[in-house]
């Protein structure tokens, strides 16, 4: 199913050639003229307990990249207890090839606002704070300004949400990160607020349970509660009107989903689709990427940040869904946001980028990541420059799967990731590694 007209993105004016020019902030002022903040006032009139069903009704799964339902997450906290409870907005989008919640952040901050706001009420939360990556110095001055017009208008602070319409006060916070890639991991966000080092705490206890400070918390990324408005204006029939079923007896993949093209294609960006779209559709269709770039034929892609592992050049149909792993032998659609190759990419050129990336950002807490990364990036550097043999790939592989394949193994998915993105390199390019190599040679016995 193709999107009619955009949801998300209504406010984000866009074109077919790319286009930006008309693009600009989305202040207080123009996001109320155009029904900002009426989704919030409607959901301040219904019960808490109906909001939290409404989007566990809808299916709303988690943009960040686990795909993990949010009206469930929602609905994992504990009864208040009359202590602080908090909610902490995943805005780190560190995972390379990903920035479509930069674009919500750049242009339409209230939308992101608004959600925390319904949020907070829905599951009584007292505090937000909106962590975002580091290296995000504009988007953080975007987002302080939104915030601040939030409070001088009565959303947050003050006698309670939305001008004292209910007396529960929720303050929001900015909250920059240190710019590491594993703060993006839920707990390790946690600690970066604490004023720790990012270090992922060992599960459980969960964050629902105990989390920032020791408290309640949700962790939700900015793109899911983008979505948080629209599903409380239109309802869950609309909502289901987008996206598909699962294909393999799973949750659905219900709603649009932004999904952010990078790469080998004539228009990259950050596009609006239903879940399900064919990436062949996502790239070649004017509407979209409008083809790829140079008339090129289309090699490969990182299907939704290099963690969830790449689709091979027989996978070009691949259904853009929750349900891309179990068909495509990947990790996951992750954020949606696909990284395109063409046909002159050197696929072991790009294993060794990603090895090395995530040899830099493994935090070092456990050992089958730190020693397994280290080997994964030295063993592709000496396949690349031709030194390497039969067994050295071997040994790849089998390290891979020790990082990844066995549940249990470390404490936060980094590990599995390097394991998706180098295995299902090798696996699916395995030609191009072993013209690289050198044969073994084997002793051979003459008799006389």
């Amino acid at each position: 199913m193709t999107m009619s007209e955009p949801v998300l993105l209504k406010r984000i004016p866009t074109s077919p050639w790319g286009d930006a020019s008309e693009r600009h902030v989305v202040h207080l002022e123009e996001f109320l003229l155009t029904g900002g903040y009426e989704s919030l006032r409607k959901a301040i009139g219904m019960k808490r307990e109906d909001v939290v069903s409404l989007v566990k009704d809808c299916v709303l799964r988690g943009r960040g990249g686990a795909g993990f339902p949010a009206g469930l997450k929602w609905s994992f906290l504990p009864e208040p207890d009359g202590g602080k409870r908090y909610l902490c907005i995943n805005c780190d989008e560190a995972e390379p090839g990903t920035f479509k919640d930069r674009l919500l952040v750049d242009y339409d901050p209230h939308l992101v606002l608004e959600g925390i706001a319904i949020a907070c009420w829905a599951c009584q939360i007292d505090v937000a704070y909106f962590f975002i990556r580091g290296e995000y110095h504009h988007q953080a001055k975007v987002m302080e300004e939104a915030v601040r017009e939030a409070y001088e208008h009565g959303i947050f602070g003050g006698k309670g949400l939305l001008g004292g319409a209910v007396d529960q006060v929720v303050d929001c916070y900015v909250h920059r990160s240190a710019g590491a890639y594993i703060c993006g991991e839920e707990t390790g966000l946690l600690e970066a607020i604490e004023g720790k080092r990012g270090w992922p705490r060992i599960k459980p206890p969960f964050p629902a349970v105990k989390g920032v400070f020791g408290r309640p918390t949700l962790v939700n990324n900015v793109e899911t509660l983008a979505c948080v408005g629209p599903i409380i204006e239109h309802g869950a029939e609309w909502w289901k009107g987008h996206g598909c079923e699962s294909s393999v007896g799973g949750p659905p993949s219900y709603g649009p989903k932004l999904m952010g093209v990078s790469g080998h294609v004539n228009r990259p960006g950050v596009y609006e689709c239903d879940l399900g779209i064919p990436l062949k559709e996502l790239i070649e269709s004017d509407r979209y990427c409008g083809g790829m770039r140079g008339g090129k034929r289309f090699k490969g892609a990182i299907a939704g940040g290099v963690s969830m592992g790449v689709l091979g050049p027989d996978q070009y149909e691949a259904e853009m869904d929750f349900d891309i792993g179990t068909r495509y032998d990947v990790l996951g659609l992750g954020t949606a946001c696909p990284t395109v190759f063409d046909e002159d990419t050197d696929m072991v050129a790009v294993a060794r980028n990603l090895a090395r990336f995530f040899k830099n950002e493994s935090c070092g807490q456990c050992t089958p990541c730190r020693e397994g990364a280290d080997w994964m990036l030295k063993l592709l550097l000496r396949i690349e420059h031709g030194g390497g043999t039969f067994k050295d790939l071997d040994l790849l592989m089998e390290i891979a799967g020790s990082m990844g394949l066995t549940p249990g193994t470390t404490i936060c998915g980094l590990a599995d990731g390097n394991n998706w993105a180098v295995r299902t390199i090798v696996s699916k390019f395995r030609g191009e590694f072993e013209a690289r190599l050198k044969p073994t040679l084997v002793p051979v016995t003459i008799s006389s």
